[in-house]
């Protein structure tokens, strides 16, 4: 430093650190310095008061060079800090922002949440009553199914037992009374020939109606001969030929399952007939473990089986009464239908009964 040696330099600049650390401000260290300077000055020449009050000024600033630099850094570092505080409060703002939107989120979610939780069970108690109703109207359809099946039942044999008979027994008066007119009366006994050939086709049209309604075969001697008489009948009346494979121990289910079997049966060749175009068809009911399945297959048109099932207006089809029947029993129902393979209509039905072949 001029004006000084540097010596002088470091014993001042030891002195402003140690005032810095006593604690002394640069208005003490300059009341220090005058009075030091006043007391000093006596004793100097006068012809060197001037370069000695030179150099007292600049050990003086050089005592307070630290002093200024702690100064400067502290002005520097108050700058910082208000930044980092202005910055803190901006960030405290912006936390108590973010702390009332996250409340008011966290409130809204709860109260989904709530909503959800209530949705729920409304959900499950719909669910369950959905359940019921589902149960109680195939309940129904079970007991509207069997009455339809007793009175059928009865109406067959009322058919069976009353109009036939009366019909039979037209034509035997009618018999009698041919005999009895003689050959004067050819052109009456022409007439009653006629008239006994309507009885007897009247007849046969009712016994084939009470078949169709409810065959004594099937309550009486069982599945097999009910759908052996029901496919050549079927062939008799369409021409079609249907293959038909089985085995005894069939006879062993229930009533209901053997109705229902009967019944799929019947509406399935009826499709055939009426829509599939066939040349070939086939009945099969097979054995397995723990059910019967019964596989009703044909060679004609194919269809859109998923679409008919679900389909509101399929009365063309009747698919949605086999299923119907099927299910009313506890078993399942399929359609497969594939362009140019045709169609094959399975029910497989539980039954644990130890079958026998």
């Amino acid at each position: 430093m001029r004006g000084i040696t540097k010596r002088s330099a470091q014993r001042a600049e030891e002195i402003g650190r140690a005032a810095l650390a006593e604690g002394l401000e640069t208005v003490d260290l300059a009341y220090m310095h005058g009075e030091a300077l006043l007391a000093l000055m006596p004793t100097v020449a006068e012809a060197s008061r001037d370069v000695s009050t030179e150099r007292a000024a600049t050990f003086f600033l050089a005592v307070l060079a630290p002093i200024e630099r702690t100064r400067t850094e502290m002005v520097k570092t108050v700058s910082e800090l208000k930044l980092a505080n202005t910055a803190l409060r901006q960030r405290s703002t912006d936390l108590t922002a973010a702390n009332r939107q996250l409340t008011l989120e966290v409130t809204q979610r709860r109260l989904v949440e709530k909503t959800l939780r209530a949705s729920e069970r409304n959900y499950r108690t719909l669910l369950t009553e959905a359940r019921q109703m589902q149960r109680q109207l195939r309940h129904l359809s079970h007991q509207v199914l069997m009455a339809q099946e007793e009175e059928r039942k009865e109406i067959s044999r009322e058919l069976h037992d009353e109009i036939v008979q009366t019909l039979t027994g037209i034509n035997v008066h009618l018999a009698s009374l041919k005999l009895e007119s003689g050959d004067s009366r050819k052109s009456i006994a022409r007439h009653i020939d006629s008239t006994q050939r309507l009885v007897e086709k009247s007849v046969d049209i009712v016994h084939q109606f009470a078949r169709d309604l409810r065959p004594t075969l099937l309550d009486d001697l069982g599945l097999i001969p009910a759908l052996h008489a029901y496919l050549k009948a079927f062939n008799k009346r369409t021409g079609l030929k249907v293959g038909f494979t089985t085995f005894v121990g069939v006879e062993h289910m229930s009533n209901d399952k053997r109705t229902v079997l009967y019944r799929v049966a019947q509406a399935a060749l009826v499709n055939i007939s009426q829509h599939a175009k066939a040349s070939t068809a086939s009945v099969a009911i097979k054995r397995l473990p723990d059910a019967v399945l019964m596989e009703i297959r044909d060679d004609g048109r194919a269809f859109d089986a998923e679409r008919v099932l679900d389909s509101r207006r399929n009365k063309r089809l009747g698919l949605i009464g086999m299923r119907e029947r099927v299910e009313m029993v506890g078993g399942t129902f399929s359609v497969e239908s594939v362009k140019g393979r045709g169609t094959i209509i399975s029910a497989l039905l539980p039954f644990k009964h130890s079958l026998t072949p």
